[in-house]
């Protein structure tokens, strides 16, 4: 177990329209200092497959990808110690501040990729922001349950709110 701190910064502008949560980084994404960096998580795929566009690959076309879809993406947690990337070892929680990009940006939708950020946010963001997250099945590959169609097809509820599909 070793206290880990997210270097990540959120990625949002203006445009977005939805907030997607994650609880905390994988190892994998801490190493590539972006958001679902491990190759097997569906993250990317499952995205692409809702917008009906290619799977961006690089860290500039995945930044580009979310602000062109109207898309905010972050995580819950700003510090915690957690053993490697599992979720159900996380303790001694410390949660992102929100403010920033509620204040900046129209979020319309706020979602929790996977039930530990759903937890998490109610637990510790909702109080802050008073504003109802979604719960959507993890992109995760320990998620293995579930397949990548059926992740999209439960993602396609963000379409709603994404830019351009109005």
């Amino acid at each position: 177990m070793t206290h880990e701190l997210h270097e990540i910064p959120p990625v949002f502008d203006e445009h977005s329209r939805i907030l997607i949560l994650g609880s905390f980084p994988s190892v994998k994404s801490r190493e590539a200092r972006f958001f679902y960096g491990h190759p097997q998580n569906r993250f990317w795929k499952v995205l692409a497959a809702v917008t009906d566009q290619e799977t961006p690959r690089t860290i500039p076309e995945k930044k580009e990808f979310l602000l062109r879809n109207g898309i905010a993406l972050w995580d819950v947690i700003a510090s915690c110690d957690i053993q490697g990337s599992s979720d159900s070892s996380i303790r001694n929680v410390v949660p992102n501040d929100l403010s920033e990009i509620l204040r900046k940006a129209d979020i319309r939708q706020i979602y929790a990729n996977g039930g530990t950020a759903f937890r998490l946010y109610r637990k510790y963001t909702y109080p802050a922001v008073g504003k109802e997250a979604v719960r959507l099945p993890s992109t995760s590959p320990a998620n293995a349950a579930c397949s990548l169609e059926k992740l999209t097809e439960q993602w396609s509820v963000i379409r709603e709110f994404l830019i351009g599909e109005r």
